[in-house]
């Protein structure tokens, strides 16, 4: 059986061990640095799967000694974001955190792809890859696959269409600069743009935007958890059943979109092996514009980083 292991056993690395459970896709390892919680946390799962029909085993650990073999490494792990912070305003909170994590992964499971979710996400990426020394195609972040999500959600409430059918798309930075693709947008294979006008468009841009700062504001304390875990869970299925699905995930450029040494939410491709490829989009000029703004509000925090 396949191992993936989840550092951080919060509410959306609990979550993640459960989605990857009841698909049966590999054995869990959830480490947390707390004493009791990992272990409770996975003893709790393992006991739903003979109501669940899984055969997965869940292991809770203090011990980064388990994540040894692991195909998949995914890092949860960090400080929260609170209604009053931007994800920026944790850069000094997590960049300890992500570090410490990555030269064990270094150590541990040098063989695995490791996906980031800890924010100021793509600044974790970045550190994570270049602590790690990791090729750049096995160190990437859950970002757009979660935007991409939300912006579909926003679409549909719009149209009042199912959710299903919506094809969407988010590139760009994983905050408030991101880049909803309007141009790429279809309902049931027909674009968006034939289907709303421009100011109904920017409405969802928006609302893609700030929808997780809505249910944080909603919330008051926590963050999101279930869409972030079932993006993830989506990515790491994608990776150990080599489905070379093209998903929006926060990677390395290096030359592709005519940026390097950033990384940022672009559309690739994953598999076995991690990254396959970067794919290339056709963009508006305002969507151009916007996604090199988004990056350059990458690259400005990333000088910040002590790589």
């Amino acid at each position: 059986m396949k191992k993936i292991s989840i550092v951080g056993a919060g509410q959306v690395g609990t979550l993640v061990a459960l989605r990857v459970a009841e698909k049966d896709l590999a054995d869990v390892v959830l480490l947390d640095i707390v004493e009791g919680i990992p272990q409770g946390r996975a003893l709790d799962l393992k006991q739903s799967a003979h109501i669940s029909g899984f055969s997965v085993n869940i292991t809770g650990t203090n011990d980064y000694s388990d994540i040894t073999g692991s195909e998949v490494v995914v890092v949860t792990a960090g400080f929260p974001r609170t209604p009053d912070m931007s994800r920026e305003d944790l850069i000094e909170k997590n960049a300890g955190i992500i570090k410490e994590i990555s030269l064990k992964i270094k150590e541990l499971a040098p063989d695995s792809k490791v996906i980031i979710v800890t924010n100021p996400l793509d600044i974790m990426v970045y550190l994570a890859m270049k602590t790690t020394g990791f090729p750049q195609d096995r160190v990437f972040g859950m970002s757009g696959v979660l935007d991409s999500a939300r912006f579909a959600d926003c679409i549909a409430d719009h149209l009042k269409v199912p959710v299903n059918s919506v094809n969407a798309m988010v590139l760009g930075a994983h905050g408030d600069t991101m880049v909803p693709i309007s141009s790429h947008a279809t309902v049931n294979g027909e674009k968006i743009t034939n289907l709303m006008n421009d100011e109904q468009i920017n409405k969802t841009i928006e609302e893609t935007r700030k929808a997780s700062l809505k249910i944080l504001q909603h919330l008051k304390t926590g963050s999101t958890s279930f869409a972030p875990s079932a993006a993830i869970a989506k990515m790491i299925e994608a990776i150990l059943k080599d489905k070379k699905e093209v998903l929006p995930v926060s990677a390395y450029l290096n030359g592709e979109y005519g940026f390097s040494d950033v990384c940022v939410g672009v559309p690739a491709r994953l598999g076995r092996n991690g990254i396959g490829e970067i794919i290339e989009l056709d963009m508006t000029g305002e969507e151009k514009k916007q996604f090199a703004d988004s990056v350059e509000s990458v690259k400005e925090l990333i000088q910040k980083l002590e790589v």
